[in-house]
């Protein structure tokens, strides 16, 4: 089994008598934790892992290369950094675990658990539950095509119902670590994280050598830090907790009421003028409207200042709109 930089977050007592404290990893998310997002995150407070968006197999080989490859886009300072594909086809995988190595990602990481519809009608994400072998097969071509890369997997509870057995059968397949997502397909994010029945498969890891991450529901680092005691979890994945407040990570755990309005400001109008900077006219400005909801909340005038941003078409209106606020 091949570990590289997951061998040295082992959790450990800090301080040396207190409880275990798990690492943490920036979850992958689609339009969300592209080079832009993650360098605003790094400002913020690193956390030990950050991960790409998901990226197509399919469309890293084909003519989409071209336009795709810029999703892999990473800086040194982003280290440990774990690209992360999606697909059915292991062949498919075995040359982006290839293109992933050349690259110089520190790990490779395998959807096995996204729940959209599109991608489970190609077979893709937790689609592969229904077929648990070609799961493992996946798992091999892209393990040979790393080579001394580590490769994980992401995955969820199981399709309609919890099944265990989808998860023994990654468990087999000898990874060293599995990110566990709270929840089926059919629950999507309509339920509480099953945070008992990551816990089960915490005990079901145990001297297997897989690191279990528990990914779901995850508000704060010291939710986060509770969560990996009470359940013997190894790391924290944390997604959609990181909109409500970018500082997350820090170290100083403090929550985003505690900034003030001025260092909000501040990280919106660099993360717009980053977000232009790398991708241009490729894609839709439209996509920064949801960072915005994170950082202008929680003082007198927010509601109106989300308004305006929300009719912005450029980062030229953006600027015009923010600076007079940050000024006062």
């Amino acid at each position: 089994m091949v570990y590289g930089f997951w061998e040295k977050l082992q959790p450990k007592a800090d301080p040396p008598l207190a409880g275990k404290q798990p690492f943490f990893v920036l979850a992958p998310m689609a339009d969300v934790t592209d080079a832009a997002f993650r360098q605003i995150i790094l400002q913020c407070g690193k956390p030990d892992i950050l991960y790409t968006e998901f990226v197509s197999c399919d469309g890293l080989c084909s003519r989409g290369r071209e336009r795709l490859i810029k999703d892999l886009i990473f800086t040194e300072s982003e280290r440990p950094i774990v690209a992360q594909f999606f697909g059915s086809k292991p062949e498919n995988f075995y040359k982006c675990a290839e293109l992933a190595k050349k690259l110089g990602f520190d790990g490779i990481d395998i959807n096995m658990g996204c729940p959209d519809r599109k991608m489970i009608k190609q077979g893709a994400g937790i689609g592969l539950c229904k077929t648990p072998e070609l799961a493992r097969e996946i798992i091999r071509a892209t393990q040979e095509g790393a080579a001394d890369i580590p490769v994980s997997v992401k995955t969820r509870l199981g399709l309609y119902e919890i099944d265990l057995a989808w998860i023994q059968n990654l468990l087999d397949a000898k990874i060293p670590a599995l990110i566990v997502h709270g929840r089926t397909m059919k629950e999507m994010s309509k339920v509480p994280a099953h945070w008992d029945v990551i816990g089960e498969v915490a005990k079901m890891a145990k001297d297997t050598g897989t690191l279990i991450v528990g990914n779901g529901d995850i508000m704060s680092r010291q939710e986060g830090i509770e969560r990996a005691q009470q359940y013997g979890i190894d790391g924290i994945m944390v997604g959609r907790g990181i909109f409500y407040n970018p500082w997350f990570f820090s170290v100083k755990n403090e929550p985003v009421s505690g900034r003030n309005t001025k260092d909000r400001l501040a990280l919106l109008l660099q993360h717009t003028l980053l977000f232009k900077q790398l991708w241009g006219d490729t894609k839709s400005f439209d996509l920064m409207k949801k960072f915005y909801k994170a950082y202008v909340s929680g003082w007198d005038g927010a509601k109106d200042l989300r308004i305006q941003l929300m009719n912005v078409k450029n980062e030229q209106q953006v600027r015009e709109i923010i600076e007079p606020y940050a000024n006062r």
